[in-house]
């Protein structure tokens, strides 16, 4: 399956990340980390107003459609780091019926030529140790770099490797 990648900018396409990623969120995560942390994390990092601010701070969103019906099944954020020469993909999620797809792929292939293109050395991103798509990264050629710990406040962690492909 193939689908078509747009930048996200309005704020129709903004709502449309955070609907998804709450449905996406809440579907894939809840058994892994919780409702509790799930909940706070998507109305910190994932509400549209979350979106809109990351993309003023520099994140580059995209949705990922399907036809025949031009639904939306998922999405990335990039993180341009020029002074590391890294492209940080900050988030990769499709739907559960998409999955197995291709599209995830896609996204993937999308982020290394976004980092192509900016001559940047390194695509890199962080997942939850418990998370089943960490073999899908090791699969498409990231390496695992090392365990990283962080507190995003509430008394929650997120529990993640670090994993990077050169470019």
């Amino acid at each position: 399956m193939s689908g078509a990648i747009q930048s996200v900018s309005t704020s129709a396409e903004i709502e449309q990340v955070a609907a998804l990623a709450r449905y996406i969120w809440t579907e894939h995560y809840v058994p892994i980390i919780g409702s509790t942390q799930v909940e706070y994390m998507l109305d910190r990092f994932q509400s549209a107003a979350a979106i809109k601010q990351q993309i003023n701070d520099g994140h580059e969103y995209f949705l990922i459609r399907v036809t025949p019906d031009d639904a939306v099944v998922g999405y990335m954020d990039v993180v341009t780091q020029p002074d590391a020469s890294k492209l940080f993909l900050s988030k990769l999620y499709v739907s559960v019926g998409a999955r197995g797809s291709g599209l995830g792929r896609q996204l993937f292939d999308h982020a290394r030529t976004l980092a192509r293109q900016r001559n940047l050395a390194t695509l890199w991103l962080t997942v939850n140790k418990f998370n089943p798509s960490l073999q899908t990264y090791l699969r498409w050629g990231m390496v695992n770099t090392g365990s990283i710990v962080k507190d995003i406040g509430n008394g929650f962690v997120m529990d993640d490797y670090q994993l990077e492909i050169s470019i």
